[in-house]
């Protein structure tokens, strides 16, 4: 299990390639904007974490990950910071956004099939095949901590908080943001929020186990993981106060609201914990929720915040 004490260590270890987002009131909410990071998510944080303590001959040999986009992109921008090779593997139906952006940082791109479990299989035979060093994108010590950093500034920002709203994927930023929240302050509520589609965290609960969904459907993209990891399972049991489930229509309503009550840019993705907050009714000046992304595409954002609900 991650400690507190390695989130304290992630948080000096990254200094200087993932930034200290802000902590901006928006109604009765606060926004964790991690939208404002360098390459758009906080997946920056977990990948400069990792890579960071990397021996020197596993950094030349360069690393490979797999992702829907942005943890690919963050593990693009931290290998370029650090000029060794990488190589992402993307479903076939990433967003052109995501993969312009991993392109962008100079990485290579391999296209293979839909699910986590298709690119992960064609990551680890790329892996072995070259020599690179995998960091996945959520399910390993190292990178949890590297996320729970989020929650470190969100106490330093926000002191008297009571609730903390945290979207769920495959697990690594609610279980980072988990262990520091409850390590420094346990009365502090975490709740994930994933897409209704796509509701594997709260299944596993359900089971007592991690559970693979046969299929997922949702238009947040970065929150379709068909099965949470082992490692942030055990921390989400932990630490995690409650899982929710919200719908499409309420994501994009949140996409929406952040546009119009704040001027701030999310992918749907990046916009479910404050679907979740808007929806459970958040408590004036101490409930907050984490922006995980705000890497969109035009058209799609558009007709986001254009659409009446």
């Amino acid at each position: 299990m991650v400690t507190l004490d390695d989130v304290r260590a992630a948080a000096v270890r990254i200094r200087g390639v993932a930034v200290r987002t802000p902590l901006l009131e928006a109604g009765p909410l606060a926004l964790k904007c991690e939208n404002l990071q360098p390459m758009g998510a906080f997946k920056v944080r977990g990948a400069c974490n990792m890579i960071a303590q990397l021996s020197p001959d596993s950094r030349a040999a360069g690393v490979i990950t797999y992702s829907s986009g942005n943890h690919g992109q963050a593990v693009a921008l931290v290998a370029q910071r650090f000029g060794i090779p990488a190589v992402v593997v993307m479903p076939e139906t990433a967003p052109p956004v995501k993969v312009a952006g991993v392109r962008r940082y100079g990485a290579e791109v391999i296209f293979a099939g839909t699910t986590t479990l298709h690119r992960k299989a064609r990551a680890e035979e790329e892996a072995a095949h070259r020599r690179l060093t995998m960091v996945p994108p959520f399910d390993d010590p190292w990178v949890i901590a590297g996320q729970g950093t989020v929650g470190l500034e969100i106490l330093e920002q926000r002191p008297n908080v009571t609730d903390v709203f945290v979207p769920a994927g495959g697990g690594g930023l609610i279980s980072g943001v988990s262990v520091a929240i409850k390590g420094m302050r346990s009365s502090v509520r975490i709740v994930g929020v994933e897409p209704e589609g796509a509701a594997k965290m709260s299944r596993s609960r359900a089971a007592g186990h991690p559970v693979t969904l046969e299929q997922v459907s949702s238009i947040a993209d970065g929150l379709l993981a068909v099965r949470p990891g082992d490692v942030t399972f055990a921390h989400v049991q932990a630490f995690v106060d409650e899982v929710m489930t919200v719908t499409d229509d309420q994501i994009k309503a949140a996409v929406r609201w952040l546009f119009s009550e704040a001027s701030l840019v999310a992918e749907p993705s990046g916009a479910a914990a404050v679907a979740g907050a808007l929806a459970r009714g958040p408590a004036a000046g101490t409930s907050v929720a984490i922006i995980s992304g705000g890497n969109v595409d035009p058209a799609a954002y558009a007709s986001y915040i254009s659409q009446q609900f």
